[in-house]
This record gives C-alpha cells, sequence and structure tokens, in this order.
C-alpha cells in the first residue's frame, strides 16, 4: 500500500490586516501579509484501492464532513478521478483562531492527493479548486509568504528585496473562538484604512500598521484583549492575526511563556520561507 507520512499543513499569521473598503456585494477590501509559521498540522494519507475516501481523526475530533475531504472530493469531482484515500488527520493548528488552519489542511490535501493519484495538476489548476473551498487556500497552495490584497484573491508573493527575514513570534490562543461574519457585520468595524504599499510595509516589516478587525473582536471576545495584555506585561508588542482570536508578537528578547492560564494555546514560532510542499506542483 502506497502512503505519504508526516505531510504538513503549516499555519499563518497576519502581519497587518486593513480593511480599505466594502464592495457594492458586501465582500470586504483587504491588505494584508500572509507570514508562514512552524505550526503544522501533519495528514497522513494512504491509496484506497476501493475508490473509497476516509478520515481518521489522530488527536482531536473534527466535523464530520471538514475542508480535508471536501478538499479530496472537489479533487476527485474536477478531474475524474476515481481513486481513493484514507486521510489521517493530526490537529494541532487551533480552529477561529485566525491561522488559516483548515485552508491549510485543504491545500495539503490538494498537493498530497495530487502526487498520490498521479494526477499531475499544474498549481494553477489546484488553485482554481481551492478557491472554491476558501478565500486563504491558494495562498498556502502558492506556498510563499504574500503581499494580498482584493478580496483576499490578490496574492503576491514576497520575493527579494521583500522577503521576510527570520523572526521569532510568540502565538496565543486564548480558549474562546471567535466567529468571522460577526466580525465583518459589525457596524463598529473601521473600514476606510488608506491604501498601503509594499515599501512602507518593507521599511518596518513586523511593526507595520495594525488590525482592523481587533477592536471589534476585543468587544466580542474580552480574552482577546486579555491575551495582549499578557503579552505586554512581558514587554511584547501584540496584535490578532486574521480575524482572531489568536494573538501574537515577535520575540526580540528572553522571555518566559509559562505563566499562562492552562486553557491558553501559547507557541513559540518560528517564520517560514517557503511552505515545506513548495514544490510538489508544477508552476
Amino acid at each position: 500500500m502506497l502512503a505519504l507520512y508526516d505531510v504538513p499543513a503549516p499555519a499563518k499569521l497576519n502581519l497587518f490586516l486593513h480593511v480599505t473598503g466594502r464592495r457594492a456585494d458586501g465582500y470586504h477590501l483587504l491588505q494584508s501579509v500572509f507570514m508562514l509559521i512552524d505550526w503544522c498540522d501533519t495528514l497522513h494519507f494512504e491509496l484506497r484501492a476501493d475508490g473509497g475516501l476516509s478520515r481518521e481523526d489522530l488527536t482531536l475530533a473534527l466535523p464530520d464532513d471538514d475542508l480535508v475531504l471536501r478538499a479530496a472530493r472537489a479533487l476527485r469531482a474536477a478531474t475524474g478521478c476515481t481513486q481513493g484515500a484514507h486521510i489521517g488527520v493530526h490537529k494541532r493548528v487551533p480552529a477561529q483562531a485566525g491561522m488559516g488552519g483548515g485552508s491549510s489542511d485543504a491545500a495539503s490535501t490538494l498537493l498530497a492527493l495530487n502526487r498520490l493519484w498521479g494526477l499531475r495538476l499544474p498549481r494553477a489548476r489546484l488553485e482554481a479548486i481551492g478557491l472554491a473551498l476558501g478565500a486563504d487556500v491558494p495562498f498556502f497552495l502558492r506556498g510563499r509568504n504574500a503581499w494580498v490584497e482584493g478580496i483576499g484573491d490578490v496574492i503576491r508573493p514576497l520575493a527579494p528585496p521583500h522577503a521576510l527575514p527570520p523572526a521569532r513570534f510568540a502565538v496565543v490562543k486564548p480558549q474562546a473562538g471567535l466567529d468571522t461574519k460577526a466580525i465583518f457585520s459589525s457596524p463598529s468595524l473601521k473600514r476606510d484604512c488608506a491604501s498601503a504599499t509594499i515599501m512602507g510595509f518593507v521599511a518596518a516589516h513586523y511593526h507595520f500598521g495594525g488590525n482592523s478587525l481587533q477592536p471589534v473582536a476585543q468587544a466580542l471576545c474580552p480574552e482577546v484583549g486579555q491575551a495582549l495584555g499578557w503579552l505586554a506585561a512581558k514587554g511584547l508588542q501584540g496584535r490578532m492575526t486574521g480575524s482572531g482570536s489568536a494573538v501574537f508578537a515577535q520575540i526580540t528578547h528572553d522571555v518566559d511563556l509559562h505563566d499562562a492560564p492552562p486553557e491558553w494555546q501559547v507557541k513559540m514560532c518560528n517564520n517560514l520561507g517557503l511552505h515545506p510542499l513548495a514544490d510538489w506542483a508544477s508552476d
């Protein structure tokens, strides 16, 4: 039986997130930088000769029909493939955190099954399939830190001289989660941030801008503010990633993170220059 073991699905952080407007159809216009980090889920794939699709939860219980299975079905539907797979999911990246865990799982599933099933689809074809699963999936398929605009559909890799320097981050996920829809539908959400530029971002990197969603998120989820206050007490300048509730701060000095509330998830992370599966599809 052919198997692919330990296929990673890394999380991301939004180094900043500005809402610059809203389209007539209700979609919000954004600017952000997405950065890959080494907080990863691990997916295990085995070829099923009977053509079935199945998933095994190796740690946390997942919804019956999660993005992993939806990605597998979408890939078969797009190609007419009749092969099957059994997928084991070792879930580490927290849900409702703004870290893209589900989207990353979907992207790694598309990349792994494209190889396992011998489909040889180019990256652009996988991105088209992935976009129907979630706006962040194409970012993970491209495999590079990126400047993101529009409704999340304009993705520009940060290549030299704009590439991100190596850095370490404290990432904190409070117990409570956040509903993205509730944040974006809030009347108090600031939707008129001035447009930023890549050159402006590069001049400041990890201290550029802010997160337009954070004030609304803190009102909906007090734990976001508590986590930011905990980081501030350690001399760290924190901010929320995505639509939360995870927050993060760059680590530039020795700091003890072991006194966090036991219900929080706290992890020291390094950023990644490339997705571990960046070369698993051709351009």
